[in-house]
C-alpha cells in the first residue's frame, strides 16, 4: 500500500462490516464457535464456574465446562476483501440477559447455537430475535456422544417457521463455523428482501 493506494493503482476497498450475534444456552459452545473462525485473538469475559454459582448454572450435560462468559466474546472474520464480519458472543445465563439489547443493536442476524442433549436451553434466544425481528440461524453444535436428529426434528421441538434455516455444524471447525456465517448473511439478506417488498405492497 502506497499513499492509501494499492500497488497496482486501484483505489483501497473499504469493507463492508456486519455485526453478527452467536446466542444459545449455557455450555452450548458460543466461546468455541467464535474463536474457530476469528482472525484476530478473541476478546474472551470468561470467569471460573464457582460453587456459588453451582444452583444457577446447571451443568447437566456439560459436566466438563469448568469457565463461563460474563459479558460477552468477540471475533472478527473476513470473509471477502469487501465483506468484515464482527461476531459477538452473548452470555448463555438468563441473569445476564439484560446485555442481550446492548448487544443486539445494529446486528444484521444472528446465529442460535443448539445442542440436541439440551434443546429447551435455546428457546429464549430463538424466541428474543422472533420477538425483534432479527434473523437468526439455528446451528445444531454435533457435540461428540449426541444422537444426531435430523433437521426437520428439530425445526419441529424449536417451533421453527419454514424459512428459518437449521444446519449441522461443529463448533470448533473454521470452514463449518464460515459455513454457518454465510448462512446467516444469506438469509439476513433474503429477509430484507422479503420485507422491503411487503412494505412496498
Amino acid at each position: 500500500m502506497i499513499f492509501g493506494r494499492s500497488e497496482r493503482g486501484k483505489p483501497p476497498v473499504e469493507p463492508v462490516t456486519l455485526k453478527i450475534l452467536v446466542a444459545g444456552g449455557f455450555g452450548v459452545g458460543k466461546t468455541t464457535l467464535v474463536g474457530a473462525v476469528s482472525e484476530i485473538r478473541p476478546l474472551r469475559t470468561e470467569e471460573l464456574l464457582t460453587e456459588a454459582g453451582r444452583p444457577v448454572d446447571d451443568v447437566s450435560g456439560v459436566e466438563g465446562k469448568r469457565t463461563t462468559t460474563v459479558a460477552m466474546d468477540f471475533g472478527r472474520i473476513t470473509l471477502r476483501e469487501d465483506l468484515v464480519l464482527y461476531l459477538f458472543g452473548t452470555p448463555g445465563q438468563e441473569r445476564f440477559w439484560f446485555m442481550w439489547d446492548e448487544l443486539s443493536e445494529g446486528a444484521l442476524g444472528a446465529v442460535v447455537l443448539a445442542d440436541t442433549r439440551r434443546l429447551e436451553d435455546c428457546f429464549a434466544a430463538v424466541d428474543y430475535f422472533e420477538r425483534r425481528s432479527i434473523p437468526f440461524l439455528v446451528g445444531v453444535n454435533c457435540f461428540e456422544g449426541a444422537i444426531r436428529y435430523p433437521e426437520e426434528d428439530v425445526r419441529q421441538a424449536l417451533d421453527l417457521d419454514e424459512d428459518v434455516p437449521v444446519v449441522l455444524c461443529d463448533a470448533r471447525d473454521k470452514q463449518s463455523v464460515k459455513d454457518v456465517l454465510v448462512g446467516v448473511v444469506q438469509h439476513a439478506m433474503a429477509y430484507s428482501a422479503r420485507h422491503r417488498s411487503t412494505v412496498t405492497t
